[in-house]
């Protein structure tokens, strides 16, 4: 049996973006506690992401975003991963407040932080231990909060995977909005 590289790529990165998933989730935990949600974006939903970021693109005002829609959409997979808020109790002081009771609503604990850091760079790691290209996008991220893709998710970052011959995560050009005439 003969098999050609390009008929298995897909479902090798599928693989590979799974692998970082495990990494992700065993990745080291703040005080020990597991906030961290993960998931794997695959075909159509690929779309429906890059749709939700060229729309946040114009409400936002942020034209990156339409540049890492294009991005997306060059990708096999998109891995999501994001942490949910859950106060650690430590009032370690590290969010900005003195105490966790002290903390407004909408600032996230920082060991939450920290720990969704942990897990994009042990996925991360993993993808290049594996040869396959990535870039963490907070855009796309905030695209997937947006789609509620991680349920209870506050803060969600993305990672797009890829294995073709040039990395479509280096280099990239801005993309200009397409005008109406």
């Amino acid at each position: 049996m003969v098999q050609n590289e390009r008929a298995s790529r897909h479902e090798h990165v599928l693989n590979v973006a799974r692998q970082m998933m495990t990494a992700a989730r065993t990745a080291p935990k703040g005080k020990g506690v597991d906030v961290i949600e993960i998931a794997l974006v695959t075909g159509e939903d690929l779309k429906k992401l890059s749709g939700k970021m060229i729309d946040m693109s114009q409400e936002l005002d942020m034209k990156f975003f339409l540049r890492d829609a294009d991005n997306i959409l060059q990708a096999e997979c998109v891995v999501i991963i994001g942490t949910r808020e859950q106060a650690q109790g430590l009032n370690c002081g590290h969010c900005g407040y003195s105490t966790c009771s002290g903390r407004p609503d909408g600032v996230p604990c920082a060991l939450n932080t920290v720990d969704v850091g942990i897990a994009i760079g042990s996925a991360c790691a993993t993808a290049a231990d594996l040869r396959v290209d990535t870039r963490v996008m907070f855009s796309a991220g905030l695209a997937a909060q947006r789609l509620e893709w991680l349920s209870g998710c506050n803060s969600v970052y993305a990672i797009p995977v890829s294995a073709s011959s040039k990395n479509p995560f280096f280099d990239r050009k801005p993309k200009e909005e397409k005008k109406e005439e």
